[in-house]
């Protein structure tokens, strides 16, 4: 009787190691969004200059494509992050050969 609340109390008190979450895992701890939040962003951007042909939208994907570029790790995907930084250039690009005249920000209207 007494070896039967002895194992009981023992496992009460039992001591569980941390294990960490595997580095594929999303939502991992220590995984930084910044680099995906970044690429959405630049792609956004790349969409609105090219679309509306706003210069400055298409500066801020550059941007935003250089940060996600910064904050990129080895195994990140390289094609998505490629094709990012091209999109923001090839807005950049349009922008200007449908409008060669020097960017007006848009504070300057107020």
């Amino acid at each position: 009787m007494l070896n039967h609340t002895e194992n009981k109390r023992n496992d009460k008190f039992k001591i569980v190691r941390y294990k960490p979450a595997p580095q594929g895992t999303p939502g991992a701890p220590g995984e930084d969004p910044t680099t995906d939040y970044m690429n959405v962003l630049g792609m956004i951007f790349s969409m609105c200059g090219l679309m509306m042909r706003l210069k400055w939208c298409s500066w801020v994907a550059i941007y935003c494509s250089c940060i996600s570029f910064a904050n990129s790790r080895t195994n990140d995907d390289t094609k998505q992050m490629l094709s990012s930084f091209m999109l923001s250039i090839s807005a950049v690009v349009m922008s200007y050969l449908q409008n060669p005249q020097p960017m007006t920000p848009p504070w300057s209207n107020i």
